[in-house]
């Protein structure tokens, strides 16, 4: 062997080290600063409102609250209401001066926290900080075994939030289906929270049936945190409250429910689900106008009872094809409605919440595809706190898939790489590399120490979506996208453990009957 050959073998030998070194690097986790996208990235890029229509809006809210009022309000509530200077009508329709209104949005809380049981999974309701979540109550699941729909389980929820839990993109879970194998509603209600919390450490929302379900579901809440102090330090589940039915009018068990919730320290998501041209209006800035003046009621009503307690802004109106007046919640009118919800969360400084990510289409299909990626990148650009529904949604709410959550992480990544935006900086706009690549350099970008540094920091990868040449991709077995999302669902599911001590899931399930495994 010459000379020659005996030096180039070694070189070669410590380039070929030299990539397996850097692939490695590249294949271990990104320290969390240094990761191309987050959970809480700024967002509020996209803006469809003018400040001179946010503020027409703002007046139009407060006029209905002082003119029209909210009706049917429990005893309770007329008492919390009325006794903060609200008035009671002889329609019994409670309205709400200005000033009282503005009283109350001095008090209410900004800049909360929800809380994860992990702490890593803590949201910051700040500013335009924007995070992806579930939500919804699917009465069934999407099974793509056959294409077919079916009554949704315990085991169906608490293997959405298992799924959920190894999720980057998806940073909370709010309950996205109804445990239709559980007939008696305390035992459903009590089933769906424990199927959450068992499945994941992220932030979990829930509902309840009915108020009195409210202190034995915070038995086992206290249980699950290590005692009542423990629990009311980080309580890691707020409770999703439709506290009003549409239009202007109060849910009166819903209501003593958020009472309940209040007293117990648990977080709550006031909740205006009006639907544009059925329960609310058709205009769409009338639509935003109604939800949030019935929002601004839910402040009164929770600043009343508890000064500063944390409360999530949820706005939450949907959109009506008007041909039929079924549902629409993956329509342009409804990425347009949530993108203005969020512009007046932002107008008042509160954490805001609103719906996006939900698809019209039965399947994961490029319907669901265009409707869920539409929504949510309207959503993340115009800085909504709380993206509720991003992922998994089918059928206008009534179907969830456990492999379209799964694809809706690969969605939301990209969703969050355009809420990152460009960053313009001395060194991102520096010529440097232009010239060592142009002048006397490879003419290509391809191997610059710049374009390898970047390939993690700057850039996003789908998980399970292919990005393969035809070629490659025959040579692969032609691997389809729905295929790949069941066998990532598979994987998911084969590995994802228990997230509940044995001890206290032994005790818990002693003591209650716990539907899934």
């Amino acid at each position: 062997m010459s000379d020659d050959a005996l030096k180039c073998g070694p070189r070669r030998a410590a380039r070929a080290g030299g990539r397996e070194a850097r692939r490695a690097a590249r294949a271990a986790p990104l320290a969390e600063a240094l990761r191309p996208i987050r959970a809480g990235l700024p967002g509020g890029q996209y803006k469809p409102l003018t400040e001179a229509g946010m503020a027409r809006i703002h007046a139009a809210a407060l006029e209905a609250l002082e003119v029209i009022g909210l009706s049917q309000a429990p005893k309770s509530g007329v008492a919390i209401l009325t006794g903060a200077g609200a008035v009671q009508g002889e329609d019994g329709r409670i309205r709400f001066p200005r000033a009282l209104v503005e009283d109350m949005l001095a008090l209410a809380a900004r800049d909360i926290t929800l809380y994860g049981r992990d702490p890593k999974h803590d949201l910051h309701l700040t500013g335009s900080n924007v995070h992806f979540g579930t939500a919804g109550a699917a009465v069934h699941i999407v099974d793509l075994a056959t294409n077919t729909y079916r009554e949704s389980t315990a085991q169906d929820l608490y293997d959405a939030a298992r799924i959920t839990h190894t999720l980057d993109n998806v940073h909370f879970f709010q309950r996205a289906m109804v445990c239709r194998d559980v007939i008696d509603n305390l035992e459903m209600d009590l089933n769906t929270l424990y199927a959450c919390c068992a499945g994941t450490t992220k932030h979990v929302g829930t509902s309840f049936s009915e108020p009195a379900h409210v202190a034995p579901s915070f038995g086992m809440i206290h249980r699950i945190a290590g005692g009542e102090a423990a629990w009311r330090a980080r309580p890691f589940i707020s409770n999703s409250n439709c506290f009003v039915v549409p239009p202007m009018k109060f849910a009166e068990e819903a209501c003593i429910t958020m009472e309940a919730c209040i007293r117990g320290g648990m977080p709550v998501l006031l909740l205006s689900a009006g639907q544009a041209g059925a329960t609310a209006p058709a205009p769409i800035a009338l639509a935003i106008v109604q939800a949030v003046a019935e929002c601004l009621a839910g402040v009164v009503y929770v600043n009343a009872m508890a000064p500063g307690h944390p409360a999530v802004f949820g706005t939450w109106p949907f959109v009506s094809d008007l041909r039929t007046g079924a549902m629409s919640g993956g329509s342009a009118e409804q990425a347009l409605l949530t993108a203005g919800c969020a512009q007046m969360h932002r107008f008042y400084g509160l954490p805001g919440g609103a719906a996006a990510g939900i698809s019209d289409s039965k399947l994961p299909d490029m319907q669901a595809g265009w409707e869920q990626g539409i929504t949510n990148v309207l959503a993340g650009l115009s800085g909504l706190n709380m993206v509720y529904e991003a992922a998994g949604m089918h059928a206008s709410l009534l179907g969830f898939c456990l492999e379209s959550l799964v694809l809706g992480d690969d969605i939301l990544g990209q969703v969050l790489r355009c809420v990152r935006g460009i960053e313009v900086t001395e060194d991102s706009t520096s010529i440097e590399v232009m010239k060592e690549v142009c002048l006397g350099g490879p003419g290509h970008y391809l191997g610059s120490d710049q374009t390898l540094r970047l390939m993690q920091t700057e850039y996003v990868y789908p998980t399970t979506a292919n990005r393969m040449s035809p070629k490659e991709w025959v040579e692969a077995g032609r691997p389809m996208l729905l295929d790949r999302a069941i066998a990532r669902k598979n994987d998911i599911l084969a590995k994802a453990g228990m997230q509940i001590a044995p001890e206290i899931d032994a005790a818990i399930r002693a003591d209650y009957n716990i539907f899934f495994r």
